[in-house]
């Protein structure tokens, strides 16, 4: 009896594995590959309009050639500005996009800055109040790691600030605690994916030189985004 409960957990287990394969698997996946090396991504089903609208852009090529125009350390790598192909060092970059915005799609609780999220930049609340996303800007959270007194500390502030709008759950915190990220930016903007292969692409990017503007000094190129079948 004892044996044959062991192998029926262990299909058990076996059958939930597959099942969590499966969910990640059937999520349309997008790979950029960069000069620093490849970064595939997965879009949430639960932000359809910014993922179809990521999809559209990627199957135009319109994401290729452009710059990660603005990187800083320990917080997020950004792209997604069609000015920055062949943009001269001296080239402000940062407004560029096509000529639409995409309706804030914010999920908090269940979709959050963590460590290789993939979010929409928009303009500032003072323009933009209702948090429309730009049609193709975005950005990969790196954020940094905390511990357990300093995410209290950091997340008490939100919501107090928030006057309780936000609320962090326990699994959103030992999410931040086990992985880190930029918790500060919950709420607020659009998270509609998610690294699952090329992290490592993403902290070489991060930790690259950049000038006052925050853009690298020597260009970080997008050469290629695909959906991948």
């Amino acid at each position: 009896m004892k044996f044959r409960t062991i192998i029926f957990l262990g299909a058990f287990c076996s059958l939930l594995i597959m099942n969590a394969k499966t969910i990640t698997d059937n999520r349309t996946k997008v790979l950029l590959e960069t000069d620093k090396g490849k970064i595939t991504l997965a879009l949430y089903d639960e932000t359809p309009l910014h993922k179809e609208n990521f999809i559209k852009l990627v199957n135009e090529h319109y994401f290729d050639g452009m710059l990660f125009h603005r990187v800083i350390k320990n917080f997020m790598v950004q792209t997604g500005d069609p000015k920055s192909r062949n943009a001269n060092a001296d080239t402000r970059l940062g407004d560029g996009g096509p000529d639409y915005t995409i309706p804030a799609e914010i999920r908090f609780p269940q979709l959050f800055h963590k460590r290789g999220a993939l979010a929409a930049a928009r303009k500032g609340d003072q323009v933009n109040p209702q948090r429309q996303s730009s049609g193709s800007q975005f950005y990969i959270v790196w954020g940094q790691d905390f511990s357990s007194d300093e995410l209290n500390e950091m997340t008490q502030m939100i919501e107090s600030r928030s006057r309780g709008m936000i609320k962090f759950t326990d699994e959103v915190k030992k999410a931040y605690l086990k992985h880190g990220g930029t918790p500060h930016l919950d709420g607020s903007y659009t998270v509609f994916g998610e690294i699952i292969d090329g992290l490592k692409v993403v902290d070489k990017i991060q930790q690259v030189r950049t000038d006052r503007n925050d853009r690298p000094f020597d260009d970080i190129h997008i050469i290629k985004a695909e959906v991948l079948k």
